[in-house]
């Protein structure tokens, strides 16, 4: 079997889930199961400018395409990889008079493709996009008019001399992109900047508490496990962030997949307890006044959204104080809320450069993390990096360094050790590993070193928080 190639894994029936993915070897934590490109992808209608329509990569420069003046590519080489799939797109662009958004292009995309090939089975795809669940009859009102827009759209720019498609099976490619797409992030994985189909791993079902973990590497999507696998287990991937009480998943599950998660953590309600945690002791506080602070923290996280929508940043700061106030006499270590202010304060005050106080608040939402999330998890691994970060900044070199060791040994099995991130990581590692060294030899000449380093080099800014959520793996049209 060739690393990365599909005959290591099975499509099954499973009873109440359609389809899904089995191993057909063991296979151990970090293990890459398959690695797949898309079958079709583009970049996010706001970012078409800034990423290279072949690799995805986020560049300063990029070559635009002299044709249609739509598309960008890092250089000839991605361009020349991109004509297969660009050529049609670039003259239907041309004559249209502009380009559609990302659904229409995508769309066009997927059909250019199986005009080109057919609608069966493509090389080392192990089901069809035929095959694809499409979940267009449980589509409420809302989404049913979304999707005769899209249909619509896509037949105004959709060219005469090109093959010509039922509309029943044009909403069926919709209805795949719909529920299917997977969200395609720059090199670092730091943000989102496209969508894709990629049909072999539209097979894994979801799991709260998964084996199994996808990340987007150079050009593909990677499956890959997070704990041991056996041949015969089914292979899993959340689709949702772990961090919310089951009923709130479930919800979520419902509401943009159409289907009732009965993984055991729901069923159980595992971990329930501690994401709702209250104060424990003799001044134990009463029901209504946890409810009250629950209430309180929801609203105060709208104001902070909004707030960090306008880029105010000290006023974060300050409603983020106010809300811990409120919630540290009554909330436990590992409550959500807390733990969701406790992100956002560490986030924005490290890019404001007040290193101390972001380091003590990033200490405890890691804490809170490590109790919740699987010690495996991919969200963890970036929480620990960026705490690992803060408290470097900060020049408490013993913690930041154990913080960063902590999270490469996540990030090699999450993301692997090719991946730029993770190559960072590795960077930083050594780093502070000489300072600690150093530290440990004369703190006194350790700080003199650092003091002088800082007047010379002035500290590297953090980036600016972002007002996105980490990239989710599953792609969702709001």
């Amino acid at each position: 079997m060739t690393r990365g190639g599909m005959e290591s894994v099975e499509v099954f029936t499973t009873e109440g889930k359609g389809r899904g993915l089995k191993a057909q070897k063991e296979f151990l934590p970090g293990d890459v199961i398959f690695a797949e490109p898309a079958y079709a992808a583009v970049v996010f209608d706001s970012l078409t400018h800034v990423v290279c329509h072949t690799c995805f990569k986020r560049q300063e420069k990029l070559h635009r395409c002299g044709q249609c003046k739509f598309a960008y590519y890092c250089d000839r080489t991605c361009q020349r990889d991109a004509w297969l799939n660009h050529k049609n797109e670039c003259s239907a662009i041309k004559k249209h008079g502009k380009a559609p958004t990302e659904n229409i292009r995508l769309a066009a995309r997927i059909l250019w493709r199986i005009e080109r090939e057919g609608s069966g089975l493509s090389e080392n795809c192990l089901v069809s996009i035929d095959d694809l669940q499409n979940h267009v009859e449980n589509f409420d009102e809302e989404e049913k008019k979304d999707l005769r827009i899209d249909v619509e759209s896509f037949l105004e720019f959709w060219p005469a001399q090109s093959q010509q498609f039922g509309m029943q099976y044009i909403s069926h490619i919709f209805g795949v992109i719909n529920c299917n797409a997977f969200t395609l992030s720059d090199q670092r994985g730091l943000q989102a900047v496209g969508v894709g189909i990629f049909p072999n791993l539209c097979q894994a079902n979801h799991d709260c508490w998964p084996n199994c973990t996808v990340i987007f590497n150079n050009g593909k999507i990677e499956l890959r496990a997070l704990s041991k696998i056996s041949p015969g287990d089914e292979l899993t991937v959340s689709y949702v962030d772990f961090l919310n009480v089951s009923e709130e998943r479930q919800k979520q599950l419902k509401k943009q997949y159409y289907f009732d998660c009965t993984c055991e953590h729901c069923k159980k309600k595992i971990k329930d307890d501690l994401m709702l945690a209250v104060k424990e002791g003799d001044n134990k506080p009463s029901a209504e006044t946890v409810k009250e602070v629950i209430q309180f923290s929801k609203d105060m996280l709208e104001k902070i959204n909004k707030a960090r929508l306008e880029g105010t940043y000290h006023e974060v700061v300050k409603l983020c104080r106010e809300c811990l106030k409120k919630q540290e006499p009554v909330l436990g270590d590992t409550n959500i809320y807390l733990l969701r202010i406790l992100s956002i304060a560490s986030e924005v005050l490290s890019y404001l450069q007040m290193f101390e106080e972001a380091a003590e608040y990033a200490k405890r939402m890691v804490d809170g993390y490590m109790k919740i999330y699987h010690p495996n998890n991919a969200q963890l691994g970036m929480a620990v990096m960026r705490a690992g970060v803060t408290h470097w900044h900060a020049g408490l070199i013993e913690a930041g360094h154990s913080m960063i060791c902590k999270a490469y040994a996540i990030l090699l099995i999450t993301h692997g050790p090719s991946h730029p991130i993770t190559k960072d990581l590795e960077v930083m590692r050594v780093q502070t590993e000489m300072e600690l060294r150093m530290f440990q030899q004369n703190e006194f000449m350790y700080y003199k070193m650092r003091e002088a380093a800082l007047k010379n080099q002035k500290i590297q800014v953090m980036p600016e928080p972002s007002n996105e959520a980490p990239p989710s793996l599953f792609h969702k049209k709001e």
